[in-house]
């Protein structure tokens, strides 16, 4: 649902120019220094980027999920490391506290949130926990008016900068399913907080993740979100499906900007005394890509719009995130391949999103777990 289309082109046009004149020109930067430039996250501040789906009464820009999808395009023109840096907040390193959280923890962590002065972190995969989320093994025991957490989490994005981690923990020792796992914010500097290193990837340099290990860590029970155990697992399953659908929109953003550069290669790169744009098999992988580009956006915004009116989305965000992700490794691929040797040369920029965009069909789900997603919401609705 898209509440006021002018201001909305207003913020999709200013977000558009951001891109291509602040971000885009330093996207070798972060890539050779592993780090984003604080004058830019500055600048993210002031635009408003790390409170753009937050409520305005906490002071975010509060975008509908179809409004959500289409900035999150315009974002995924660039390295994946600058969506990155604003997506937990956006998405899931504050979802929770949104969907499910008290009066109070709203009040005291979604303002800074938006502002950007906290940067927020998602806690659920653990090492022998991952697309199997419900077997995590953090625990969480009451004591007094606190929860000691014990337990190690890994692989958490933006986990070295994070001020607020959303956690999953048990707190049911016993219990060995969904109905056992709570979710809890747990603050940077908690004692019985520690980092591992961060961890060194394929790609997305800029965008941290780590270990987060918690030993002994004592939690106010005032940060068990909602005050109410057993529903944590819902919480992150919620979280995920808005998360999927934006970054099916992040990953479509990706491939627009990797079909620009092919089309723009193309047509200057000159083999057999013409550019290599008027070769039939090469107008194939161009024209497959933008087919498929298409196709990838018309799902994100229909699920986008029937999340908007109300409707349960989770087949439709498994559907699109699946699609998406798949589709912008096959135009990286195609990319790659129009490019030809100076593909391969880290000069030219299109190997960096090769690796980069490989991430998107794992996190938040693979495209195995969402295939799972996908079947089983499609059985439930014969057996219904």
């Amino acid at each position: 649902m898209i509440r006021s289309q002018e201001t909305l082109n207003l913020l999709l046009d200013s977000i558009a120019r951001f891109v291509r004149e602040r971000l885009v020109p330093n996207e070798e930067l972060v890539a050779e220094t592993d780090q984003i430039p604080a004058a830019l996250l500055d600048e993210m501040r002031e635009l408003g980027l790390f409170g753009l789906c937050l409520p305005e009464e906490y002071g975010g820009l509060g975008l509908t999920m179809e409004e959500e999808v289409l900035a999150a395009i315009e974002l995924g023109r660039t390295s994946p490391a600058f969506r990155s840096a604003i997506g937990s907040n956006n998405g899931i390193g504050s979802t929770g506290i949104v969907l499910d959280g008290t009066p109070e923890q709203k009040e005291r962590y979604l303002p800074r949130l938006a502002s950007g002065e906290l940067i927020g972190s998602f806690c659920l995969t653990e090492p022998e926990a991952g697309s199997d989320a419900a077997s995590l093994r953090t625990t969480a025991v009451r004591d007094g008016d606190h929860y000691v957490l014990n337990g190690t989490k890994r692989f958490i994005t933006n986990a070295p900068e994070a001020g607020i981690f959303t956690v999953m923990a048990r707190t049911d020792p016993a219990g060995k399913g969904a109905d056992a796992i709570s979710a809890f914010v747990v603050e940077a500097g908690t004692p019985g907080l520690t980092l591992g290193k961060i961890d060194r990837k394929m790609g997305q340099k800029g965008a941290h993740t780590c270990d987060v290990i918690f030993d002994n860590c004592r939690v106010p029970a005032a940060n068990l979100i909602g005050e109410k155990e057993g529903v944590g697992f819902k919480t992150a399953m919620k979280t995920l499906d808005k998360g999927r659908l934006h970054i099916a929109a992040v990953a479509t953003g990706a491939a627009e900007r990797m079909l620009a550069d092919a089309v723009r290669y193309a047509t200057e790169r000159k083999q057999f005394g013409k550019p290599i744009a008027e070769f039939q098999l090469i107008q194939a992988m161009l024209a497959d890509s933008q087919a498929e580009i298409y196709a990838s956006r018309c799902m994100i915004v229909d699920a986008a719009r029937r999340r908007d009116a109300g409707e349960r989305v989770t087949s439709e965000a498994s559907c699109a995130k699946m699609f998406a992700t798949e589709m912008c490794g096959r135009v990286a691929d195609r990319a790659v391949q129009i490019f030809g040797g100076a593909g391969y040369m880290s000069d030219y920029g299109i190997e960096r999103f090769y690796r980069d965009v490989r991430l998107f069909r794992i996190y938040e789900g693979t495209t195995q777990i969402q295939q799972i997603v996908i079947a089983r919401e499609l059985l439930r609705t014969f057996s219904g």
